[in-house]
Order: structure tokens, then sequence, then C-alpha cells
């Protein structure tokens, strides 16, 4: 059966599949990054992770992936395929796309991991049918996906959706990208929790005590959680403003909150727009999986697109 590998590399764990061209997943499988045995490991361990899923298919689909595409965070020259600099991964300039297509023996994609993510919400998740849209996922920190028209916008260096280092508030809390008051030292599951551990006292407290505290109608819950959607909604009022999409697809571990976060975020994107057209927000519905869906799409583009990608000897 053709079909094509999909790896999705996190800082900690690895998910891939074998998917079809209708979309089906065969086959899934999961791996820890080992980040802890340096960048070099790193880069082995998504080799042989590669290697395996291929020898996979071979066994049990009959045939070797025809494509893959793997979806890694930090900095991602996409147009290269390279993996620029990932800080929590420890790597610099790795030509993932060559290594890993000299090894399977086919062409490999490589995308960012919030704009492949973004890529599946908006083609076969929350977006779909949408023909402008911004996919904010609200993790450890925030970034962005802007999709057009089945596509999602790079930028002319690779920094395209980083809504997580607009400034929210001057002078506020300092931000490791070397600005104060960043949208993501107050909107992010970390800020939350962080803002929540200190307010109740407990250092193991996170993002969803806060949100279930909110919901029992603790005061100080409230507040923090206030402040967190305010600033939300100040970026995202900066961004479709700027973007004007159709649809804002809030995801990550803040958004599983539901409409503890979604009812107020609306009203507050709501109470802030004079001239603009105010988008649908909705959640994501991929969860987890929409890295690896969205990787599945770029080798699929690959080889429905690409009619010059150098062969590769093997």
């Amino acid at each position: 059966m053709k079909h094509v590998i999909a790896l999705d590399v996190g800082g900690t764990g690895m998910k891939a599949a074998l998917v079809a061209a209708d979309g089906s997943l065969l086959h899934r499988a999961r791996r820890a990054t080992g980040r802890e045995r340096g960048p070099d490991a790193v880069v082995e361990g998504i080799l042989d992770f590669a290697a395996e899923l291929r020898a996979h298919g071979v066994r049990h689909l009959g045939e070797e992936a025809a494509a893959a595409g793997v979806a890694v965070p930090g900095i991602v020259d996409e147009a290269r395929g390279v993996a620029a600099y990932a800080a929590n991964l420890g790597w610099r300039d790795v030509p993932l796309r060559d290594l890993l297509a000299e090894r399977l023996g086919a062409p490999v994609a490589l995308g960012h991991d919030v704009r492949t993510g973004g890529l599946a919400e908006g083609r076969i998740g929350a977006g779909k049918g949408t023909d402008r849209y911004l996919f904010v996922p609200l993790g450890t920190g925030i970034a962005g996906a802007i999709g057009i028209d089945g596509r999602v916008e790079a930028g002319a260096h690779g920094f395209a959706g980083e809504i997580g280092h607009i400034v929210v508030r001057p002078g506020g809390l300092a931000c490791p990208c070397g600005q104060r008051g960043c949208l993501e030292r107050f909107a992010s599951a970390s800020a939350v929790s962080q803002a929540w551990a200190e307010a109740g006292g407990d250092p193991d407290a996170d993002a969803a005590d806060c949100a279930k505290a909110v919901e029992s109608g603790d005061a100080r819950a409230r507040a923090v959680w206030q402040e967190a959607v305010d600033a939300l909604a100040d970026g995202l009022v900066t961004a479709l403003t700027l973007l004007d999409p159709r649809t804002l697809i809030i995801g990550g571990g803040l958004a599983e909150a539901g409409e503890t976060l979604f009812a107020p975020l609306r009203e507050a994107v709501r109470r802030r727009v004079t001239f603009q057209k105010l988008p649908s927000i909705v959640p994501a519905a991929l969860g987890d999986t929409a890295g690896c869906l969205g990787a599945g799409l770029l080798a699929w583009d690959l080889l429905n697109t690409s009619t010059t990608f150098p062969e590769v000897a093997t």
C-alpha cells in the first residue's frame, strides 16, 4: 500500500505514523527524543526511528514509504531543509532533510512543528474549509501558524506567526527572547501555572489546577485566569488587525479548559475590536496528533507538487 512516513519531533518525545493517501493512519509509534544524550544522539535517534518506520512499511504494507514529512521545533529553514536552531534540543544548522533522505532513499519535507500542526488543523481539523485562519497553541510558550488557502505562511525568514513575542505589557516580565512583556509570559500554560502556583502558595499547582479553581469560584484563581485571558485577547486582536483571519483556532494545554477559557476569551476579544471583523474563535480539533498529521500532509504535498527533487542514491 502506498504510504508516507510522518514524524513529529518534540522536546521530550517523538510521535510517528505511516499515513495513506486518504489520510488514514496505517501504523503509529512513539519514542523518547533522548535530548539528555546530546544533540548528535537526538539526530541519530531521529534517523534510526525513521529507518524503523520504513522497515515496518516494507514488512507489513509491502513497499517502502514514498516520502517522509518531519516536523521539528525551533527555527527551521524549510526551503533548505535545515533545522537551524532548537534550544531544547541543543542543535544548530542540522541538514536534517538531506540526512533523512539519504537514510530513507526517499524525498523528505521538513517543517516547523507549530506551522505543521497548523497545516493539519486548517486542512482536516477545526479550520477545514476556511480560507484564512490563525492557529495558536497555548503550551509552554505561544506560537502561531498563519493559514492561507490550504497552506501555512512561513515568512521571508521562517519567523512568521511568532505571536507569543508580541509585547502586550510594555516593561513587564522579562522574556528569554530579550524583550519584556511578551504575550507568552502572561498567557501560556506555563505562565498561568507559575502565576497560580505563586498566588495559591502551592509550587506544584499548574494551569489545569487553576482552571478547576476558577470553575469552583476561587477569587484568586479568577484573577490569575482573567489576567491571562486579557493578555491573550490583546495579542489576538493585534494579530487579527494585521492578518484579518476568518477563524482563530486555539489549541495547546490551556485550551483543554474548554469554555472556562473560550467564554471569557470570546468576550474579551469582542470588547476590543472596533473596525475589525470579529473572527470565529474555536478550539483545535486534532490535539497532540496535529503535528504528526501535518507532517504526513507535508510528505504527500511533496509527492503531489515536487518535480525537481534530486535523485537520492539508495
